[in-house]
């Protein structure tokens, strides 16, 4: 744990435009500790997890280049994932994050995102869909191409080596 730690304060402390004068001290007495076992995680999948303003309030989320390895390869839920009748991938992000307080982004949070700086360049992003989408069977992805951010839908059972998720977690 501690050394997912010191990657997560050594990325804070080389990034202070993310995060408007914010010190490290400050963020760590908000780590309770199940906020540090859920930015252990998100390291330890490959998401470079930074403070960020997001939609006017510090976030911890994801910052990694593209879609993190360690989160790729999954269904949208765990109800599409049982449902596919063959090759079903070992998780769905529903179980993968079911334990963390964390949240996938929204499509304008990740666009917002992608205003402050680039990625999803070669890989996607499943993203928090409406319910009048899922339940129909549809989530929603993103991804950056030709300098342009998209949002796109697919089927929640679907799943491919170069798609994943970020997620965020509040940083109150």
């Amino acid at each position: 744990m501690d050394e997912q730690l010191t990657m997560f304060r050594d990325r804070f402390e080389a990034t202070p435009d993310r995060h408007d004068g914010l010190s490290y001290d400050e963020v760590e007495t908000r780590l309770t500790s199940s906020k540090r076992a859920a930015l252990v995680w998100m390291e330890q999948t490959g998401g470079e997890p930074n403070v960020v303003k997001l939609e006017g309030r510090l976030v911890i989320t994801d910052t990694v280049k593209e879609s993190p390895i360690g989160r790729r390869s999954v269904c949208f839920d765990e109800a599409a994932r049982l449902s596919r009748k063959k090759n079903a991938p070992v998780a769905s992000i529903e179980s993968l994050i079911e334990t963390f307080d964390l949240h996938l982004l929204t499509p304008e949070q990740y666009q917002e995102l992608q205003t402050q700086f680039s990625f999803d360049e070669k890989t996607s992003s499943w993203l928090a869909t409406p319910d009048m989408i899922h339940q129909k069977g549809g989530a929603l992805f993103g991804d950056r191409r030709y300098e342009t951010t998209f949002v796109y839908h697919n089927g929640a059972d679907s799943y491919y080596a170069s798609r994943g998720f970020r997620v965020f977690l509040e940083l109150d």
